[in-house]
């Protein structure tokens, strides 16, 4: 990928047309502060997040190599795509009629955290961060109720703390 700054962006995808954001950072640099994820998104992809289903159709917009070990299902969320196996979340319609999503972000978190670490600032950056933020508390009830690193006690929970930049494994 290009690294001149700043860089223009534009998405034809199935879930936005003739978007355009532009890239004022270099690639996972210039974090808030506040914003301290333990995963990049090509490590959450690796692991296998979101059932594999998710930007199956914006390769385009993102670097390749993110996509050259993903685990994707070319259809439907499939539990054996997640790292931990199970299926973790609630469907994008949910997280629409609680206004959890951006109309910039249509797929929600996981799209904005690309897009942030790709070096895209957003006016929706600190509502984002805060409920990254606030996810913590997941991690906080796995220590409490698993012993270290054992991946069969609350599988959901650290699927679900996989999606958020969380690294559960280790937990």
């Amino acid at each position: 990928m290009e690294t001149a700054l700043p860089r223009w962006i534009t998405v034809n995808d199935r879930m936005q047309r003739g978007y355009c954001y532009q890239l004022i950072h270099l690639p996972g640099q210039n974090f808030d502060p506040l914003f301290l994820p333990e995963l990049t998104p090509a490590e959450m992809l690796k692991l296998g997040v979101f059932g594999g289903c998710y930007m199956t159709d914006c390769r385009a917009e993102f670097p390749r190599d993110w996509f050259a070990r993903a685990r994707l299902s070319p259809g439907r969320a499939d539990p054996d795509c997640n790292h931990f196996g199970v299926l973790a979340g609630q469907p994008l319609a949910q997280w629409r009629s609680k206004g959890w999503v951006h109309p910039d972000d249509p797929r929600g978190w996981f799209q904005w955290y690309c897009r942030y670490f790709m070096g895209r600032r957003h006016p929706d950056d600190g509502r984002q961060i805060a409920r990254w933020r606030a996810f913590a508390r997941h991690r906080r009830q796995v220590e409490r109720n698993c012993e270290p690193g054992d991946p069969f006690c609350r599988p959901r929970q650290r699927q679900a703390l996989l999606q958020w930049a969380y690294d559960s494994r280790m937990i």
